[in-house]
């Protein structure tokens, strides 16, 4: 019985360290490609070792992120509470939940297909990158949001093998949307990015022009979406689910206070988490009813 306390103990703590359910960020277009590339529902094949390999492959980078920058969040009041600054987990353990992780993509990688498995170290690759990009370069924003980018054009790969148009839409979609709340997020860390020689677009060009940069990436997300319903044939539902995902991005953008920590995981996080839902489920009604 402890050792099961123990096992359940552990399994909480790696489920906070890589913010689980920050999974709806990007599984919910990796779901509409899937049904889109598929014409339909896709193998239960294809779905099961393309649900393994996202949640793997973003498992293991989140813990990467971690452990690449634990002495930052140490230093910073904001993220000191995290896993690895309190010393709840140890770095060569969370290494080792990496490797594990990332082994287990590659392989789902293969289950699927030829394309996917010769792509997975590349992504391996991109997803692992961003961990150091906030200290060379501002566009750490888009990086972060160009390697999530890859859950919708990765299960357009697992269900056809194949290169083609719309999931790079919806892969462009995802990026604009991450990094503008990403961008939003940072606005909490100007100073701290300034003193410690951190990169950041609030940080760089204020929190004003940050947010208005924010602003800018989500109206052309918003220009693509829309762009989305001549090339897929989408109706009225999916249509009222961008009306819905506006007035969301509109109460993000409008509640943004980085010195509430609270108001700040709603406009960076929880508003998002209803976006994402709200685009999948108007797209999946629209595509099977209309």
């Amino acid at each position: 019985m402890e050792y099961a306390r123990k096992i359940g103990t552990k399994i909480k703590l790696y489920s906070q360290l890589v913010m689980f359910s920050h999974t709806l960020f990007s599984l919910p277009f990796a779901v509409i490609s899937m049904i889109w590339a598929a014409e339909g529902l896709p193998s239960w094949h294809v779905m099961l070792w393309g649900l393994i390999a996202l949640v793997a492959a973003r498992n293991g980078a989140n813990a990467f992120n971690r452990v690449v920058d634990q002495s930052f969040d140490a230093m910073n009041p904001r993220t000191a509470h995290r896993h690895l600054p309190k010393r709840l987990l140890a770095s060569k353990e969370v290494l080792w939940f990496v490797v594990v992780n990332y082994a287990i993509f590659i392989f789902a990688a293969g289950m699927l297909n030829m394309l996917c498995f010769i792509l997975s170290p590349v992504a391996i690759f991109l997803i692992s990158s961003y961990s150091y990009t906030k200290r060379f370069t501002y566009l750490s924003h888009l990086y972060l949001g160009f390697t999530i980018a890859s859950a919708p054009i990765g299960a357009w790969f697992a269900v056809t093998g194949q290169f083609a148009f719309t999931p790079f839409i919806l892969g462009t979609i995802v990026m604009l949307w991450i990094a503008g709340f990403d961008i939003i997020y940072g606005s909490q860390d100007i100073e701290f990015d300034r003193n410690h020689g951190l990169w950041s677009i609030p940080s760089i060009f204020g929190l004003k022009n940050g947010l208005r940069i924010a602003a800018a990436l989500h109206s052309i997300m918003v220009l693509l979406l829309i762009v989305l319903i001549p090339i897929r044939q989408l109706g009225w539902i999916y249509i009222v689910g961008i009306i819905v995902s506006i007035l969301l991005l509109l109460t993000e953008h409008k509640i943004i206070k980085p010195s509430s920590r609270k108001i700040m995981k709603v406009a960076s996080y929880n508003l998002n988490q209803v976006i994402s839902m709200v685009i999948l489920v108007s797209a999946l009604c629209d595509y099977f009813l209309l």
